[in-house]
């Protein structure tokens, strides 16, 4: 197999176990390619895709959409989705065993695991390009200098509010972290906290944080700078003056949401898979607004979130190019749109968002930031999690008072 990127990586042994067998498949195909639809060197008629749709909307709606695909380009669609916990060990086994789907989605922080496992072909040796999307969802579907993934939407962060609540207290949207400090001290009364955001020791607080620490010039290559103490300490401040409940160490993003609609809490940090609950509770009146940056006029700096879709390396080539066109059909500006619509999300080129806004003025909050949108895993590629966990721990250690935040993060770093 050709090397693949400009730099040599060194990958875990248990990964490198599962590219020698992998490189055979590579040069010659599988023994069921003809069983499978076609390839090596016959007409391809069906095509294999697995991915982590397991819920409605997103189960019906990418059921449709790939059999449609799959129809423009001549090939039916043998579908499989499995949660998406188990996607990733599931994948590698299917790279030992030379028994890849032809078409896989996964959440695009996996791209770079999978890419240096040898389980995923270069979409640009497919003649496939991300032309027209966002940056950084480019950098995060990018290993090595090669895209591997191609991202039709994307979801991040914002600050929802309750318009009565902030109403009855004169108190407009914050806009800047001291404006945040100063409206959720204000609005916390009684059993009602005046902010909601999700800290709990996993990768769904570093998703949390990320913004705060990113707007604010702090970097996930060395995470024990004074811009991101400086992001921790206002988390601390929310908890420390009671504007935030301390069971913020435990929440989900769906236990924030939760207190929301319940009225425990006038503001939260959330995304816009929460509009199809928020929906069933017709009560509650909401807005949503960019995440506040440190200072008037900064630039709120968020991290994305959202499936791609991937081309792995089968080996066959036939089979690998209607893969690439299958996947190009989901990604086109018009099945963009439609995706977004149907699931909450944004479209991934920026140009298109505008559509998403004319139905939901609320989306505007999340379309602004998809030009400033960053991949979590750009610079650190498939050391990602190393950070991450890094990251979750010492917004655990200062939250509970265990240490300043300086103290935290070095020792989280120090590990």
């Amino acid at each position: 197999m050709a090397q693949r990127g400009a730099k040599n990586r060194t990958v875990g042994a248990a990964v490198l176990a599962l590219t020698a067998p992998l490189a055979l498949a590579a040069c010659g195909g599988s023994d069921s390619d003809a069983a499978a639809g076609g390839g090596a060197g016959g007409e391809v008629t069906s095509l294999t895709v697995q991915d982590t749709f397991v819920t409605d909307p997103g189960a019906t709606y990418y059921g449709e959409l790939l059999d449609s695909c799959g129809q423009a380009n001549g090939v039916t669609i043998e579908r499989n989705s499995v949660p998406g916990g188990d996607i990733i060990a599931r994948t590698l086994q299917q790279a030992s065993s030379q028994t890849l789907p032809d078409i896989l989605s996964i959440d695009n922080p996996d791209v770079g695991q999978l890419a240096a496992a040898g389980a995923l072909a270069p979409l640009g040796e497919l003649g496939v390009t991300a032309e027209g999307i966002s940056q950084g969802v480019v950098d995060a579907n990018t290993f090595e200098d090669e895209l591997y993934g191609l991202q039709p939407t994307t979801q991040s962060l914002a600050l929802f509010y309750n318009e009565d609540i902030l109403t009855e207290a004169g108190i407009q949207p914050p806009t800047t972290w001291d404006e945040l400090k100063t409206a959720a001290a204000a609005l916390t009364e009684g059993n009602r906290y005046g902010i909601a955001f999700s800290a709990p020791p996993t990768y769904e607080g570093t998703w949390q944080f990320l913004p705060f620490m990113w707007s604010n010039g702090g970097d996930e290559t060395d995470i024990a700078t004074p811009e991101t103490a400086e992001a921790l300490q206002l988390w601390v401040d929310l908890l420390s003056s009671g504007s935030a409940s301390e069971s913020v160490l435990n929440w989900g993003q769906e236990d924030v949401n939760d207190q929301f609609i319940a009225g425990n809490a006038a503001m939260m940090i959330n995304g816009p898979w929460q509009f199809p609950v928020l929906a069933e509770n017709p009560e509650v009146k909401y807005q949503v607004v960019p995440l506040p940056a440190p200072e008037a006029g900064g630039t709120v700096v968020a991290p994305l979130g959202g499936a791609t879709w991937t081309v792995p390396e089968t080996g066959d080539d036939a089979r690998k190019a209607k893969a690439a066109a299958v996947v190009q059909c989901v990604n086109s500006d018009e099945n963009m749109v439609d995706n977004a619509l149907t699931n909450s999300s944004v479209p991934t080129k920026a140009e298109l968002g505008e559509q998403v806004v004319a139905q939901d003025e609320r989306m505007q909050a999340f379309v602004d930031v998809v030009p400033d949108l960053r991949s979590r895993t750009a610079k650190l590629q498939d050391e990602w999690p190393t950070a991450a966990t890094a990251i979750y721990t010492a917004v655990q250690t200062a939250l509970t008072g265990g240490a300043s935040p300086e103290e935290a993060l070095q020792q989280a770093q120090n590990g």
